[in-house]
């Protein structure tokens, strides 16, 4: 009998052991950083794949944080990557991805659109250290972005990841193999336009002025993010140059024009000159083109003699002083945004009025019209135009022009971009689609197009013009607040893809048969990817095991 006691005795003490420890209030789960998590999404598939990467590239890992009850106070922190030969990779940073929202699905979503319940999709990469509250139930991502130096050496590297809160403390393992790669610097013409208006000023530093030191601070946060992601081409709009009509005849300051792209040469941004339109369509869509007397008001149409009287003081005074400041090796200019079938004939007379002065000078432009041959030299089609028109813009690579791809609010579809509710690999893969088919260059018109007073917000928008719905990642891909400007998970995506299209390039010198054909394997057509996550690490594995030879 007294050993049945002490056996109840002992049993009843460990059930009571049991039942003072505390299980902890959240999970952490590392999940494949090209897969959206939505904050409604309750399953997350563990991803324990070690992450590749040649020297010079960045290695991203995600981790989703779920608490059973509200989360107070979380915060995280990093632990060093080291090898076993004492090697580190210390440069990361570890952010919370913040949602936004799409109240406007994008009208034609093709079919591997990813559909939010909640229309909250994860995109602004928040890195600015600071603790925050998450409600229970609901998927939090956590983003780590470490930078592999080129100099760093080959190796199997592995460090922490920490996430304390009030009451709990996790810790997840990542990862990364840096092979005896060193990835060049990316030769692609990359463009994303950028907003420097008063408005947008404003949403990223509500008390700076115009011009001010707080401006220039603004433009030099945009450029930094710009360098981070490889783009290397700036547009500088002409509207920075102030030009006065004294006494019949016009003058010009160039001051902020300068500054604007001095900064960005100081960033290491700038390795071609965009220089901004000088007209636009004198009204709606179809009508013809105009410049814009003074770089300001209405687009007026060469037939007016005020408009002409213009540009023949104010072409030749743009390339006169391009030359004077030692720019002009790298400048390019253009006429007027998507010249199409309709209003060609008008754009091309004002390209060749530009052209009677500045014979050399290379005119860019985004377009929807092949009837430019005389005057276009680097041609930007629309990716769908791209497809449609690609021996023309063959032939006219192989005639001596240049020619990229541009993405906007089209192409939809089943078409590539960089949407909020499109894969990340989708949009990673816009530059395999570069290599694919021999564009040499991108541009996308919102970088940081901000058309509501509340970026992290609402991101869809409709263009009053046309009633087009600007779906949800189309207008900016950073965002403002209070004086700093955040990267995006898309952002990061783009940086990757432009990186793979630099491996490929490498891999195209040493084996041009074997580069075309991994691409192509992810690319099979203008619309048509591999998706499968899976596959396309097998292709960098592959790209990358093919260069270390």
């Amino acid at each position: 009998m007294k050993r049945f006691f002490l056996l109840i005795a002992v049993l009843s003490m460990a059930v009571f052991a049991t039942s003072c420890v505390k299980e902890s209030p959240a999970t952490l789960t590392r999940v494949d950083p090209l897969v959206k998590l939505l904050p409604e999404m309750t399953w997350n598939p563990a991803f324990t794949e070690m992450e590749e990467v040649a020297a010079g590239e960045h290695a991203t890992f995600q981790f989703a944080l779920r608490g059973v009850r509200d989360l107070k106070d979380v915060r995280l922190s990093f632990e060093a990557l080291k090898d076993g030969e004492g090697h580190s990779l210390d440069q990361a940073r570890v952010g919370f991805v913040d949602y936004v929202h799409v109240g406007r699905t994008t009208p034609d979503p093709g079919r591997d659109a990813i559909r939010s319940v909640s229309g909250m999709y994860p995109d602004p990469i928040v890195d600015d250290g600071l603790s925050r509250d998450i409600p229970g139930g609901k998927t939090q991502p956590v983003w780590v972005t470490v930078t592999v130096p080129k100099d760093a050496a080959p190796g199997e590297y592995k460090g922490k990841v920490f996430v304390k809160g009030k009451g709990f403390s996790l810790e997840g393992e990542i990862a990364v193999k840096v092979y005896p790669v060193v990835l060049e610097e990316p030769s692609l013409w990359v463009t994303n336009w950028f907003n420097s208006s008063e408005r947008s000023l404003r949403l990223f530093n509500p008390e700076a002025e115009m011009f001010s030191e707080d401006y220039w601070d603004y433009i030099r946060a945009v450029a930094a993010q710009m360098r981070e992601c490889y783009q290397n081409t700036v547009l500088v709009p002409v509207t920075l140059i102030d030009s006065k009509e004294i006494e019949g005849a016009w003058t010009f300051d160039f001051t902020n024009f300068d500054k604007m792209v001095e900064v960005f040469q100081e960033a290491g941004v700038l390795r071609l000159l965009e220089v901004g339109h000088v007209g636009g369509r004198v009204g709606l869509w179809n009508s013809p083109f105009g410049v814009k007397v003074g770089g300001v008001g209405n687009n007026i149409p060469l037939s007016d003699p005020a408009a002409v009287k213009w540009c023949s003081s104010f072409f030749p005074a743009l390339v006169s002083h391009i030359k004077e400041k030692g720019w002009y090796p790298i400048y390019c200019q253009h006429i007027a945004d998507e010249p199409a079938w309709d209003n060609y004939a008008s754009y091309v007379e004002i390209a060749r009025l530009f052209k009677s002065y500045a014979p050399d000078v290379r005119i860019i432009e985004a377009c929807h019209s092949h009837d430019l041959a005389d005057v276009v030299d680097i041609w930007v089609p629309q990716l769908n135009f791209y497809a449609d028109g690609h021996r023309f813009y063959s032939e006219r690579q192989a005639s001596g022009d240049e020619v990229w791809f541009y993405t906007c609010l089209g192409p939809q579809g089943n078409y590539a971009n960089r949407f909020l509710e499109q894969p990340l690999l989708k949009t990673r893969l816009l530059h395999w689609i570069n290599f694919r088919y021999g564009a040499t260059g991108y541009l996308h018109w919102g970088f940081n197009q901000w058309r509501t007073d509340d970026p992290w917000g609402e991101t869809t928008s409709i263009n009053l013009e046309g009633g087009n719905i600007l779906p949800g990642g189309d207008s900016w891909i950073v965002y403002p607040k209070e004086g700093r400007l955040y990267g995006s998970i898309r952002l990061e995506a783009m940086r990757d893809g432009i990186a793979d299209y630099t491996l490929l390039q490498m891999l195209a010198r040493k084996d041009e048969a074997l580069a075309k054909e991994v691409c192509r394997q992810n690319v099979y057509g203008w619309t048509t990817y591999d998706m499968s996550t899976e596959h396309f690490r097998k292709a960098r594995h592959q790209i990358l095991e093919a260069l270390s030879d």
